[in-house]
């Protein structure tokens, strides 16, 4: 897939501020001021975010359009982050092991096949400390939207993906904003073993 190709224009999960979800998770203390790295940050919105409130972040995408308006963005608002252009099945090559307290992943997860995901997981097992966190918020089987889309993910699939390496705390309904309005989603909170 040609993620560039999505950022020469504005994609559906592009909506120009942070996901009220992570939002959330800074408010009730859940994310606290730490060394975070956000994946498939995309324009930066909740990098920034988490850096105003305190983060060292470091926000990863594959799109070098996304990286560099998330750049200008920041510098625009006169914010601290640290912007990577990268593919997060390969991260261990960008950063170095334990290297992050906490990892968020908004609008990620549900891209990748069967076959990346346990690859996908060792990633973020890798990257994170011992007893880290790692937040994800992906669209959820309940969302029922008809048509082309992302494809939606049961509790089932996130159980069976992240359970042999992460401490499951929980799964929630929750719902992530995209273009086409408010959408159903999962929102996990994971602890490294």
């Amino acid at each position: 897939m040609d993620w560039d190709e999505f950022y020469k224009g504005t994609p559906a999960w592009d909506v120009g501020h942070p996901q009220p979800a992570f939002v959330a998770l800074v408010e009730n203390g859940e994310i606290k001021p730490a060394r975070i790295l956000d994946i498939g940050c995309g324009r930066g919105e909740n990098t920034i975010m988490l850096a105003v409130n305190g983060c060292d972040v470091t926000g990863i995408d594959i799109s070098e359009i996304a990286i560099s308006d998330a750049k200008a963005k920041a510098a625009e608002r006169h914010v601290n982050v640290n912007f990577v252009v990268g593919d997060v099945l390969r991260m261990d090559q960008l950063f170095r092991e334990s290297e992050f307290d906490v990892i968020i992943d908004s609008f990620l997860f549900h891209t990748f096949t069967d076959e990346e995901r346990p690859i996908f997981a060792r990633q973020v097992h890798r990257m994170l400390k011992p007893g880290g966190k790692y937040f994800m918020l992906c669209f959820s089987d309940k969302d029922l939207l008809e048509g082309p889309g992302p494809r939606r993910i049961s509790k089932a699939e996130i159980e069976h993906t992240f359970t042999p390496l992460f401490k499951i705390i929980y799964i929630a309904d929750s719902s992530l904003v995209a273009n086409t309005g408010r959408r159903e989603a999962y929102l996990l909170s994971a602890v490294r073993c």
